[in-house]
């Protein structure tokens, strides 16, 4: 009789979440519609978010889930530590909260406000995110944050305005801030595996 050859048993394909991230305090809303497997790790969902929201990861940033923070432990910069957010996957860390906070960027303090708005079935084809839609442009990386960003605006789009050559000329090209191309987003997120 032959040898009995057994297999690992495959692991079940995880649930999906379909999440909704939001830049607080920007009037039109900022918004983009995700959609991640539970089991993503708060890593792989931080670079998620930057993908999607075009941000270049060029600053530290924090979650904010059931009132525990995780991020990058920085002993240089942290007042109050975060958990390292290393190992933690999104699903454990919110239990069963609905919504949730990320941060990027300590100085222009870019509060995400993050919703999940539905938990779909597994699809076991599923091997990265998928950006389902947004609206209006990502603001740009050191412009100041929301107030800075509301001045850069306004400077961009008069042309008579005593500011519009320098921020033309800093941030290197026309500005269009209603503009959402969720074919660069979703570009972006193929390099990124969950």
């Amino acid at each position: 009789m032959g040898t009995v050859v057994r297999l690992p048993k495959a692991r079940p394909a995880p649930h999906l979440l379909q999440l909704r991230i939001e830049l607080a305090w920007i009037k039109p809303a900022i918004w983009r519609r995700v959609v991640v497997p539970e089991t993503i790790t708060l890593p792989k969902l931080h670079q998620v978010i930057q993908a999607v929201m075009g941000w270049h990861d060029s600053h530290l940033h924090e979650f904010e889930i059931v009132g525990e923070r995780y991020g990058v432990p920085d002993p240089d910069y942290d007042c109050e530590p975060v958990r390292n957010e290393q190992r933690v996957r999104l699903a454990t860390a919110l239990g069963g909260a609905k919504s949730f906070r990320y941060v990027y960027d300590f100085g222009d303090d870019w509060e995400h406000r993050i919703k999940v708005e539905r938990r779909l079935p597994p699809d076991p084809l599923f091997d990265t995110a998928l950006c389902l839609g947004g609206a209006n442009a990502t603001p740009p990386e050191d412009v100041g944050g929301e107030p800075g960003y509301a001045d850069f605006v306004a400077a961009m789009a008069d042309p008579d305005h005593p500011e519009h050559h320098d921020m033309l000329e800093w941030y290197g090209a026309p500005f269009d801030p209603a503009v959402f191309d969720i074919s660069a987003a979703d570009m972006r997120l193929q390099r990124i595996k969950v």
